[in-house]
């Protein structure tokens, strides 16, 4: 017996068929069973008669519940009346796992599925995310290999801090301190682009953030990419060119789990059609003057709040640029001329998914990035490893980072980004 996923099954359309799956519904009365199955490629109606399966074999089946395991075969033919379009009808079928009262029932609070998050990864929603999740993973492979990156790895045990030491996580290193889980990958992937020249890696991040926002894990996937010889103009290019490869994918593979979702696949059209706008920092306090009738003052990073209004005014990926340099990472370029801001940028989502990459053109001025460090109370000593990439043949280079959870959640337009990655860690949530 040959065993085809239910939407290859469905493809057939008739004839005899094998399937295996999971009981996603049942009811029935004491003549006929009806048992939507489910996998991972479909669901699909299966009728089950007493007559054609016998007395005995109708009394197993009638017992059957909600996600015991089933083999089922039958002839498929399509049934507009039917959730999928289709139905077989069983000739034979086996119970390989039992299921007793599944605990997920309907309208069950969004703190209950994630308690019972290992169950509920069957529902037909986390299905659908988990699909369109494997498929931004492989099209930021593919997008990075084409153009010529090699995949880099960096150590996720750091001695050093990237993104702000208030939000570190300290780890028991053999009784020794001053160690933490990654929260970047950058101040070790710029050493190897002096050899391997253009590098990229997908990895978790851990993020000790105080928030129980809908936007924030404390480890998340983390997508980064740093190049030799890039300008700020190349680094705001890759991210462009990646966002707009990931939902060209998504479309082209996954424009069903979208509708599963409730995701219309053509919102998204306008990434493709479209350039990314770009606009500086400065002309974005302008807009929200403007526009949104928001007043902030020049110097004080975007808050959610100012990003959210910026990101309803467009259809695509809003790229914000020249941050003030006070409000920016250490490693930064001061912008020449203008040393009040940096060549930093962060892409922000339509829709109001916030943030989903930022990026720079690297500082290449050794004593700038001392007197940086100095500023923010680090020990050179401990950055010596760093330092020493600008005294050997520094050039000018620079990469980003992408929060891949943050692209799944825009890209399915989830509730939370809980919800974009398979066991969610956050302030309060570490189990299961």
């Amino acid at each position: 017996m040959k065993f085809i996923s239910i939407k290859e099954a469905m493809q057939q359309g008739h004839g005899s068929v094998s399937v295996r799956g999971w009981v996603y519904r049942e009811r029935g009365s004491n003549k006929v069973k009806f048992v939507v199955l489910r996998d991972s490629s479909e669901v699909i109606q299966c009728v089950i008669s007493k007559d054609d399966v016998g007395e005995e074999q109708f009394a197993v089946v009638s017992k059957v519940q909600v996600e015991a395991s089933m083999t089922i075969t039958g002839d498929i033919k399509k049934d507009e009346r039917a959730p999928s379009g289709y139905e077989i009808h069983v000739k034979e079928f086996e119970i390989v796992g039992e299921s007793d009262t599944f605990p997920i029932q309907k309208d069950q609070s969004p703190e209950f599925l994630l308690d019972m998050r290992h169950l509920w990864l069957r529902s037909r929603k986390m299905t659908a995310v988990l699909k369109i999740r494997s498929t931004v993973f492989g099209a930021i492979d593919e997008y990075f290999r084409k153009e010529g990156f090699y995949e880099y790895h960096s150590p996720i045990f750091q001695s050093v801090q990237c993104e702000g030491g208030s939000t570190l996580f300290d780890v028991p290193y053999f009784g020794k301190k001053g160690v933490f889980l990654a929260q970047s990958w950058q101040l070790y992937a710029e050493p190897a682009i002096f050899s391997l020249e253009k590098i990229y890696t997908i990895s978790p991040s851990f993020r000790a953030e105080k928030s129980k926002t809908s936007r924030h894990l404390t480890e998340y996937w983390h997508a980064e990419m740093e190049a030799a010889w890039a300008s700020f103009k190349d680094i705001q290019g890759y991210g462009e060119g990646l966002l707009k490869h990931i939902v060209k994918k998504v479309l082209e593979e996954r424009s069903d789990e979208l509708k599963t979702l409730g995701r219309d696949p053509e919102s998204l059209r306008p990434v493709l059609e479209k350039p990314f706008p770009r606009i500086t920092y400065t002309e974005a306090l302008k807009i929200l003057k403007e526009k949104c009738d928001m007043e902030v003052e020049w110097g004080k990073d975007l808050r959610t709040i100012e990003e959210d209004k910026l990101s309803h005014l467009y259809d695509t990926p809003l790229i914000v640029t020249h941050y003030p340099k006070a409000v920016k990472a250490f490693y930064m370029k001061e912008t020449p001329g203008e040393p009040t801001t940096v060549h930093g940028c962060d892409f922000i989502a339509p829709e109001g998914y916030g943030e989903i990459i930022g990026g720079s053109e690297r500082e290449s001025s050794l004593d700038k990035i001392k007197e940086r460090l100095l500023e923010m109370g680090e020990k050179l000593e401990h950055y010596e490893f760093y330092l020493d990439t600008r005294k050997y043949g520094s050039v000018p280079h620079g990469g980003f980072g992408m929060g891949v959870e943050r692209v799944v959640s825009w890209i399915c337009k989830l509730d939370s980004i809980k919800d974009a990655i398979a066991f969610p860690r956050t302030m309060i949530r570490y189990t299961p």
